[in-house]
């Protein structure tokens, strides 16, 4: 029993003698030119050499150091102006552009594209996501022509764009005539 409290008692002094582990000691090295360099193992003879000491503390221990003073927190008179003032002061910046005047929206272009129609403001690209590729292209000057012809359950299709490649108007159907 005696030989056990001697070991507790060993082991505590230990333990409370032991220095931090998280410093570190560093050297400063200075040349005669001006240069510093820090190194862990000492100086070359012609450097002055001072003795640093470095405290690197693993993360989450220890309490945290503020990088930056925290600003008075606003009250809350302060805080509900301040959203008033935000919400009146939004600003939509930007919108997206079709390059035909955005005569449709979103959700108008991809409803005319599911069903196959074609409608004023649409693009090239969007007549070719509803009808694919078109079976002929015709141009004159800047305008544009696609022709797709008869398929079953459809009659042919013409559809003209403008010079930036919009549809210039209704797309004319011609109906597939009956056997």
């Amino acid at each position: 029993m005696h030989h056990a409290l001697n070991r507790k008692l060993l082991l505590t002094l230990i333990i409370g003698l032991t220095p931090e582990i998280d410093a570190a000691l560093l050297f400063r090295c200075e040349a005669a030119n001006g240069h510093l360099t820090f190194s862990q193992y000492g100086c070359p003879p012609e450097h002055i050499q001072n003795q640093q000491e470095v405290h690197n503390p693993t993360p989450g221990s220890g309490k945290p150091i503020p990088l930056a003073r925290p600003s008075q927190p606003p009250r809350n008179d302060q805080r509900s102006r301040a959203r008033q003032d935000t919400a009146a002061a939004l600003t939509v910046v930007g919108e997206r552009q079709d390059g035909c005047g955005n005569l449709l929206s979103d959700s108008e272009r991809r409803t005319a594209i599911i069903q196959g129609r074609i409608r004023t403001g649409m693009t090239r690209a969007d007549v070719e996501s509803a009808f694919g590729k078109p079976d002929s292209i015709s141009q004159s000057n800047s305008q544009v022509r696609y022709q797709y012809k008869a398929k079953p359950g459809q009659g042919s299709r013409s559809v003209s764009f403008d010079e930036f490649g919009c549809v210039r108007g209704k797309a004319s159907k011609a109906k597939r005539g009956s056997r």
